[in-house]
């Protein structure tokens, strides 16, 4: 903010926004939608270093990629129908939530390093600060908290 001070200009530090940032994007299940997914969450976080001044490091830039590649994936595979990409950010978390048109909750399969494939929400769970799962009026919303910054950082 700056403040004019008998014409002069003083500089007073800058805003800082009051509402996270928040986009959302709508998919059709048609092959690409989870790349678009991942491009859409990597300007999210581009937009979140400008607008937020958020200090994101490379594991939280990978976390919340991944995290939106699986909830998407899961989305794409198990609904019958659009399903929605929910990102709300600020300087220390994201929020990733997507939206889908099954009722059926996920399931989390016992830990099993013998089992090929669906280990999506064990990688969820082990990345995310707080992870959600709720049915919505048109399906279920499964909701992914991640920290932005390693809280062992300095």
């Amino acid at each position: 903010m700056i403040d004019h001070l008998d014409g002069a200009v003083i500089p007073t530090g800058f805003d800082v926004p009051v509402e996270p940032l928040r986009r959302a994007a709508h998919y059709t299940g048609e092959q690409g939608c989870i790349a678009e997914a991942r491009s859409f969450a990597a300007l999210f976080l581009d937009q979140l270093r400008t607008e937020w001044c958020a200090r994101i490091d490379d594991r939280a830039d990978g976390a919340v990629q991944l995290v939106v590649s699986e909830l998407v994936t899961n989305a794409d595979r198990h609904s019958n129908g659009p399903y929605i990409l929910e990102l709300v950010g600020t300087d220390t978390a994201v929020t990733v939530s997507v939206y889908d048109s099954s009722s059926a909750l996920p399931r989390i399969f016992p830990r099993n390093p013998e089992r090929v494939g669906r280990h999506g929400l064990e990688i969820v769970h082990a990345l995310a600060e707080q992870v959600t799962v709720e049915r919505v009026p048109v399906g279920k919303r499964v909701r992914v908290v991640l920290p932005l910054t390693d809280e062992t950082d300095g």
